[in-house]
């Protein structure tokens, strides 16, 4: 492998290669930004997209984008993730640890159907470009999606009828598809899975705040995984708020059901 001189110093340099960050002394600029002209200039959601994506979006992108990141900062300590962090607050450990705690339990069921359902949009997406309509790539991708699992990422919720953030994401989305900001093929496919899913007699599955956000996502151009990393910097606002509230309280070794409570003891034979 090539290097220069005789130390291997652009054999290391190489090694941590990144277009994201310029750093030497005296220098730090972000995706070719130096770092002083966006401090006071730049908002933190512009950061974000500029940092993921290598550019600034235009204003109405940020817009959207910081919607979805609003809608996703909390939902309660029924949530695993917050109630991990709170626990995890009274145990002696930073509120860093804390954080980790908590954004640690945003897994495929609890924090990943953001991602999931950007997954199936671009299925739905994908079918109609090999030529079927709308209604038949919903029915082909939701038949597919069922072979997995019974739950539909983005679609339903445990708590809610229907879930207070999805009006107003999908108004947003609504406007931005009126105003040329994005095309809107994936609300519609996304719309389209939501019909499909209602039934004579039966409770609707009405999209959820996973199933907006992923609209946003999908339409901004977002690839999959990123709906994951969006949500858990969204989430991780609310994890803080949870850990740093429960630290005030001043109780130690908080555990998930109160002490007066015990667990029911269930012995089994032996053998």
């Amino acid at each position: 492998m090539e290097t220069t001189g005789t130390d291997g110093t652009a054999e290391v340099a190489r090694w941590w290669a990144t277009a994201i960050t310029h750093m030497a002394p005296g220098v730090i600029e972000l995706r070719g930004r130096p770092v002083q002209d966006l401090i006071g200039c730049v908002g933190l959601t512009e950061m974000v997209w500029l940092m993921l994506r290598g550019h600034l979006p235009e204003p109405p992108q940020a817009k959207l984008l910081e919607a979805a990141l609003v809608a996703g900062v909390d939902h309660g300590p029924h949530a695993p993730s917050i109630a991990a962090a709170r626990m995890a607050a009274t145990c002696g450990v930073g509120l860093n640890n804390a954080i980790a705690t908590g954004v640690n339990l945003l897994g495929d069921s609890h924090g990943g159907a953001g991602q999931q359902c950007v997954e199936l949009l671009h299925d739905v997406r994908a079918a109609q470009a090999g030529g079927a309509d709308l209604d038949t790539a919903v029915a082909t991708v939701i038949a597919a999606w069922r072979e997995r699992s019974p739950y539909l990422p983005g679609f339903g919720h445990r708590f809610h009828p229907v879930d207070p953030r999805r009006d107003p994401l999908l108004g947003l989305v609504d406007g931005a598809v009126a105003d040329g900001v994005v095309e809107g093929h994936f609300v519609t496919a996304a719309r389209a899975v939501e019909a499909a899913l209602v039934r004579p007699g039966r409770r609707p599955v009405p999209m959820n705040i996973d199933g907006a956000t992923a609209v946003i996502y999908a339409e901004l151009g977002f690839a999959a995984p990123l709906a994951r990393g969006l949500f858990v910097l969204s989430r991780s606002i609310g994890i803080l708020a949870h850990a740093w509230e429960e630290t005030q309280t001043g109780r130690r070794n908080k555990g998930p059901i109160p002490p007066t409570v015990l667990p029911e003891y269930r012995p089994t034979s032996a053998g």
